[in-house]
């Protein structure tokens, strides 16, 4: 009986946390600067010789709730779960990156007080080298509308999310 229950909910759910293609883009639209934050991010993994070393690059191309309201470095929780996860696990990217997916939406606000920035969210999965080691997995890159300062594309989400 509670497998039966668990087919049911996982058939009911499952479809609900996947993301929407509603909102995907051809891979070429992807905007030129947004992917070159996006291989900035690869390439600050891949050449980092520490984790240490790899947060103190990444603090320039993180926003959102990724960084700190006073002063725009890495929340505390996010070096040692998000960015060591995608640290630890690029060697199993494919290298270059291939691009298999991108899905386009507008947000109204991620972040706190003065890093707080909205505006576009391009979530784009990459591959990994071999297709049977897993499922390509998202960076989410947000392109700021209105802000005072902050003015280029911004990652906003990590991790295997």
């Amino acid at each position: 009986m509670r497998s039966i229950v668990f087919a049911v909910l996982v058939a009911i759910i499952a479809p609900l946390m996947a993301q929407t293609k509603a909102n995907d883009i051809p891979v070429e639209k992807l905007p030129a600067d947004v992917k070159q934050v996006l291989e900035q991010y690869v390439n600050i993994l891949r050449t980092s010789k520490s984790l240490d070393e790899c947060a103190t690059r990444f603090t320039s191309i993180a926003g959102g709730s990724l960084v700190t309201d006073e002063k725009g470095t890495l929340r505390d929780t996010v070096k040692p779960f998000s960015l060591k996860k995608d640290f630890n696990d690029i060697k199993q990217y494919a290298d270059p990156i291939v691009i298999t997916r991108v899905n386009a939406t507008p947000s109204n606000g991620q972040g706190y007080g003065s890093s707080a920035i909205k505006g576009m969210v391009y979530k784009i999965w990459i591959a990994k080298k071999d297709a049977s080691i897993g499922m390509p997995a998202p960076v989410s890159i947000l392109v700021p509308e209105g802000h005072p300062t902050i003015t280029t594309p911004k990652v906003v989400g990590i991790g295997s999310y």
